[in-house]
């Protein structure tokens, strides 16, 4: 009736109602050819025709006896029923008088809203009628009308104990009705031969006996008595078993009846199974007959084969027999290089460990960096080992002493021979590629800080090579010598720090320094860096933020007048303290703010860490004549007060560079996004452009998102229990997505001189060694490091034969590992295998993907199926033959198939016997 639910959008073009035009008079039609304009009889006709095929009824939905209206305002103020007024959704029933009406068509006439139905109103039989305000406009129009008193009095009085009842009925499942199996006939496929040949038939002839008695013996009466066996010698003989040495049975043939059990193995895929199907196949093997056999046997392209390869098979055998064709000679060459690390030994050593009591109690560490210009050279940055409600409570004591960054170095393992001022904990910092002795930090604060240590480039160079005060302490006392130590270790303040008002607001956890090829501006393009230094940075944080810092100084029309009158009350720094950024102290604001709106919500996602396109990675092995080039340059002072001001040529565009970047939220999800800025069209204020890709792949916090040094569209995230390796334009999922772990995983990072190892660090203190080319589905090998959690990993190569590996844990402590040779240098031909192994990952997804789709169609076209058999109610024969007849077709289609395919082999030439 008038509530069941239905969609105002299909509607039958037969209930439409066109609303009049003009000044309220219906438009007329043209009358046709041959019939007079201005008959009264001709229009007559019209109008009866037009109320014949017109109608306006949902019948076409399956309610006649509704009809839709269209009531103005003035109709509804006559009739009392205006919208939201008078009628409303939660009463929208009104009763009207037919008398009403009709005076209304009467005094309107076809100005009335009632006139298209006029007919069905002056027939309606009962003295009012209903109608209804439709205001989710079910059926078309904001009212209809209840055309007759049975559907009328259905919709002002529901039978209650109807709807009772069906809600139980719902609620009742159907007893299931049993139907028994339809036999099919039998189809011989030649079963009957096997059941013949195995079944046991008598060879041997049957000996008859024929025993015979006297009839007048039938029916006499027996008597039985008791006798010794012993007296009469006919009545008992006894035959005892001996063994006779003349003659000895060998057991030659056994009759034994074997079944054989095929074995069953229990392995899981990424592959899911979800639509489980019941399917019946009866084979039978293809043989060739025996004529065919004899013709193939005494063909002349058979024998000319065998002569042609009979020469090639001999010689083939005969070098089977000489040499071991399996055995590998390159191997075999290269033993005695690979005995120089001891090839066997697959674990990480211990090379050294740093720890400081001082600086380094109750502390962990952040981040770890190697120098990339000074041999033996690791910086560790410290944080409190504090929760945040634990930092809150002890934030006055935090304040009065903030933990340095140290550098240690192979040379003194007790003392750091440099310290970084920080003010703020660093948690994240990275050595300018362009300049290693400029250093970018991100505070715990949310602040930027910028450190120049050029000034003590030969302090840590004399490190290295054990000079310096080393040498002059060497007859002192322990008192003099630790305090001449003191006297040496120099803390460096930092140059330039962010303002915090426009920085962060959060934690900065990860910040990565810009390539020297390019620069980037406001709206995110990316144009040609002309200075040929890195002049950019980016950082994320958790406050939903990514930001691109400048280290050039904004121009002078930008700047506030505030901070103007600031620059003009600023102490000249220190004489010790480098001005090369002098002009972003405490006014260094972020380039551009990105945020990763949500698409589904209103929110923003919390990135943690972030990997761009262009990563570096310090791969190349440092030899005596690269690091005294390196030393020479590093003294070059770079012009960074010459790239404070930009030039005024336009810089070229560079479209080849890729925007698009991952990120690794605080949630767990893995993002694509990109950091161009579009402009709003309506206010035309910047706004950052949603994430393209969303992932939800790892059940934690992301910790790592890195790129593989050897390829630039693979990455490696690490996050939660559980890691995934992505490719970059593969939209349908991680390559390769691990199981969850028994311990959480903290960090991970790629091998740099291995396409397919990388390593990852677990909260026990253990290390996962993974080379896909081994395993894909567990470790190689785990190895123990420490009792404490593992914060961060750093992989370094000094020379070809000496790979190290930087682990710091929870408690402060930095431990260097030496590789061993067979996880440092790469197999033959390990890259390519790596890249084969990739790019079937990606097909298996695309087959994957495809197979989802097959799948969907088989369940609708399943569901077509099973809708057609439930409305057949007759015919059953019929389709019976159908099946039957569709069976053929399909066995047909069959052969052909297995006929082309045995010609594409060159199996079958000519007409064959299974040819349909």
């Amino acid at each position: 009736m008038a509530d069941s639910p239905t969609s105002s959008k299909s509607r039958s073009p037969t209930g439409r109602v066109k609303k009049p035009k003009g000044k309220g008079s219906p438009k007329p039609k043209r009358s046709p050819k041959g019939s007079p304009r201005g008959s009264a009889k001709g229009k007559l006709k019209l109008s009866a025709k037009k109320d014949e095929e017109l109608d306006l009824s949902m019948a076409s939905m399956g309610h006649p006896e509704i009809f839709p209206l269209v009531l103005t305002e003035k109709t509804q103020e006559i009739f009392n029923c205006r919208a939201d007024i008078d009628i409303t959704a939660d009463n929208p029933y009104k009763l009207v008088k037919k008398d009403d009406i009709v005076q209304d068509m009467k005094t309107r006439a076809a100005i009335s809203d009632f006139h298209p139905i006029k007919k069905i109103i002056q027939d309606y039989p009962g003295e009012e009628l209903l109608i209804v305000f439709d205001r989710e406009l079910k059926y078309g129009q904001a009212f209809y009308l209840i055309a007759t008193e049975e559907a009328k009095e259905s919709i002002l009085n529901p039978p209650e104990p109807e709807e009772e009842e069906g809600e139980l009925k719902e609620g009742i499942q159907e007893d299931y009705v049993y139907k028994p199996p339809v036999p099919k006939p039998w189809v011989s496929l030649g079963s009957e031969k096997e059941i013949e040949e195995e079944s046991v038939k008598e060879s041997p002839a049957k000996i008859k006996y024929m025993i015979s008695r006297p009839h007048k013996e039938f029916g006499t009466r027996i008597k039985f008595f008791n006798r010794n066996a012993s007296s009469d010698k006919y009545g008992y003989v006894e035959c005892t078993a001996y063994q006779d040495k003349n003659f000895i049975i060998r057991q030659l043939e056994r009759d034994t009846g074997i079944q054989v059990v095929p074995q069953e193995k229990e392995t899981g895929t990424q592959t899911k199974w979800t639509y489980p199907k019941n399917e019946g196949t009866q084979y039978y093997p293809r043989e060739f007959s025996g004529e065919e056999k004899n013709k193939y046997l005494s063909s002349e392209e058979l024998k000319n084969f065998i002569l042609s390869v009979a020469i090639r098979a001999e010689i083939a055998l005969q070098q089977n027999e000489i040499m071991d064709a399996f055995f590998d000679d390159w191997k075999a060459l290269a033993e005695d290089e690979g005995a120089f690390a001891g090839k066997s030994d697959v674990f990480l050593k211990e090379y050294q460990s740093f720890t400081d009591l001082h600086y380094l109690k109750d502390r962990t560490v952040s981040c770890i960096c190697w120098h990339p210009t000074i041999y033996g050279i690791i910086a560790v940055s410290v944080t409190e080992r504090l929760s945040y409600e634990e930092r809150i409570q002890h934030s006055g004591k935090l304040l009065l002493w903030k933990a340095p960054i140290l550098f240690w170095s192979f040379a003194d393992p007790i003392h750091p021979q440099l310290m970084l001022e920080c003010p703020e904990d660093i948690y994240c910092f990275q050595f300018s590629p362009s300049d290693p002795n400029i250093i970018a930090g991100g505070c715990m604060n949310g602040q930027v800080v910028l450190w120049d240590i050029s000034p003590y480039e030969d302090r840590l160079q004399n490190a290295k090579t054990g000079g310096g005060g080393k040498r002059t302490t060497a007859n002192m006392p322990s008192f003099m010598v630790e305090q001449q130590l003191a006297k040496e270790l120099h803390m460096v303040r930092y140059c330039a720090v962010s303002s915090i008002e426009y920085g962060h607001k959060s934690v900065v956890t990860d910040i990565q320094w810009l390539p020297d090829i390019f620069e980037v501006n406001r709206m995110g393009t990316v144009f040609e860096n002309r200075a040929g230094i890195c002049i950019q940075l980016v950082t994320c944080s958790p406050d939903c933020s990514v930001l691109f810092w400048d280290l050039r100084s904004q121009k002078p029309g930008f700047q506030p007048s505030a901070e103007k009158k600031k620059d003009s009350k600023i102490i000249t720094c220190p004489s010790e303290v480098s001005t090369a950024f002098k002009h972003l102290d405490l006014s260094w604001r972020p380039h551009i703010k990105l945020s990763l709106p949500k698409t589904d919500t209103g929110g923003e996602y919390s990135p943690m860490k972030i990997s761009l396109r262009e990563e570096h990675h310090h791969t190349k092995i440092q030899d005596r004549t690269q690091l005294q080039i390196r030393q020479e340059a590093s003294k070059e002072k770079l012009p960074y007060s010459e790239v404070t001001t930009p030039s005024a040529k336009p810089p070229k565009l560079l479209e080849n560079i890729t925007t698009n970047f991952f990120v690794g939220t605080e949630d767990g999800e893995v993002l694509y996004t990109d950091w161009k800025m579009e402009r709003d069209g309506d206010s035309g204020r910047l706004l950052s452009q949603k994430p393209s890709n969303i992932y939800n792949i790892h059940d934690g916090l992301v910790h790592t998102i890195q790129r593989s040094p050897f390829f630039k569209d693979i990455i490696l995230s690490v996050g939660g229990w559980n890691f995934a390796i992505w490719k970059e334009g593969v939209t349908s999922g991680p390559l390769l997505q691990s199981s969850c772990a028994a311990k959480r995983y903290t960090v991970g990072h790629w091998s740099l001189s291995r396409a397919g190892v990388f390593f990852i660090g677990r909260e026990d203190g253990n290390i996962d060694i993974w080379d896909l080319l081994e395993k894909t589905h567990e470790p190689s090998q785990t190895q123990n490091v420490c009792i404490a959690l593992i914060t961060c990993i750093k992989p370094w190569i000094y020379s070809s034969k000496q790979h190290f590996l930087a682990v710091s844990d929870d408690f402060g402590t930095l431990h260097i590992l030496e590789i061993s040779w067979t996880l440092s240098h790469p197999s033959i031909n390990e890259r390519s295998s790596v890249h084969h192994y990739f790019e079937r990952e990606v097909k298996h997804l695309e087959y994957f993907d495809q197979r989802q789709e097959f799948r969907a169609q088989e369940r609708v076209e399943l569901e077509k199926e099973s809708l057609l058999k439930k409305a057949t109610t007759v015919g059953g024969q019929r389709s019976r033959e159908l099946m039957e007849e569709q069976t053929k077709q399909d066995y047909l289609e069959f052969l052909d198939t297995e006929k082309n395919f045995l010609k594409g082999l060159g199996l079958l030439k000519g007409l064959d016997r299974f040819s349909p």
